[in-house]
């Protein structure tokens, strides 16, 4: 196996749960969207809620959240009340972005989508949201939890910039990439729960990077069926692999050390970010649920010698709402 980072081995992961098997998931982790808050809205913001996209923006942003990022759903269900909205919104911003890639047939038209979100921010802290059920939403969040305008539009110039197919350089143009994307999510749930603290940032840069890299591991069966590679060049090049390979599909050593390599830096990070557990508030762990389903994704695809196309890696954890409440429930990340 190739060197990495990480040496020869990761060691053992943190995944198992004893008695998972025996424990039934309560009822509430599901039924929790039927008790969603609803943040006050009063003054001028009656005025620019009350249209067609207001009625029922907050139950929009949940299911399109159900739909296409059924983890970040769950775990947003075990967020505090007073910030649960707030994520449902975020993610649901998170969402809309990431899909315009898919969405449109010219990089003009996803330019365009990109420019109305940049628009639809400028307007949300000019206190005059859209008429768009996320855009109102998000509003709302920023109304009640001041969030930080700069990391809302660092995500956008992100995506803006990711609009273009072609793989990363290396490592450091992808975690450069979840840093601002994922990451800057972390920080602004963070500030959702009322947390301004150095170590959760650290902690949270760490996890966003590990989270991106993840993401790009998961995804690249389904890039290949469109003909797409992202994974890191520098990466490949070093092992000897071409991007027709991983488009053909090929069970090579080289492939599954590329793999390695970048699952590795992945772990890296995640071990990186639970190395500030003890100094993290205990408020913040809710924000860091995400490491339950990337522990379990590292720890198949290890489990399967980092074979990227093996079909269990596409296979759902019907176990992730119950793991998600017994994190939340040990108060751990």
């Amino acid at each position: 196996m190739a060197a990495s980072v990480l040496g020869s081995r990761w060691g053992p992961l943190r995944l198992a749960v004893t008695g998972l098997h025996r424990r039934r998931p309560p009822r509430g982790l599901w039924m929790r969207t039927r008790r969603l808050p609803g943040p006050a809205v009063t003054g001028r913001s009656v005025a620019a809620a009350s249209g067609p996209a207001a009625l029922g923006s907050d139950h929009y942003c949940l299911e399109l959240l159900r739909k296409r990022d059924y983890e970040s759903y769950l775990c947003s269900l075990l967020l505090p009340a007073e910030s649960r909205s707030s994520a449902f919104a975020l993610r649901a911003f998170n969402v809309e972005l990431a899909q315009v890639k898919d969405s449109v047939s010219e990089k003009t038209i996803g330019l365009m989508r990109m420019q109305f979100w940049k628009k639809a921010v400028e307007d949300i802290y000019c206190d005059k949201p859209p008429h768009q059920p996320v855009a109102i939403e998000l509003w709302k969040a920023v109304k009640r939890h001041n969030l930080t305008k700069r990391w809302l539009m660092k995500i956008i110039d992100e995506r803006e910039k990711n609009l273009d197919d072609r793989a990363y350089r290396n490592i450091q143009e992808l975690e450069n990439y979840a840093e601002n994307t994922q990451s800057s999510l972390l920080y602004l749930t963070l500030e959702s729960l009322g947390i301004k603290d150095l170590h959760a940032d650290h902690a949270a840069s760490h996890l966003g990077k590990a989270q991106g890299i993840v993401t790009v591991l998961r995804a690249t069966p389904y890039h290949g069926s469109r003909r797409k590679v992202f994974l890191p060049m520098d990466i490949c090049m070093l092992h000897g692999v071409s991007q027709e390979d991983f488009l053909r599909r090929n069970q090579s050593k080289n492939m599954r050390d590329v793999i390695y390599d970048v699952a590795s830096q992945a772990h890296l990070h995640l071990k990186h970010a639970r190395s500030f557990h003890r100094s993290v508030p205990v408020k913040a762990f809710p924000a860091f649920l995400h490491t339950v389903s990337l522990e379990h994704y590292l720890k198949k695809i290890q489990r399967v010698d980092f074979d990227i196309f093996h079909p269990s890696l596409q296979q759902k954890n019907t176990l992730l709402p119950l793991s998600l409440y017994i994190q939340s429930w040990r108060k751990i990340y």
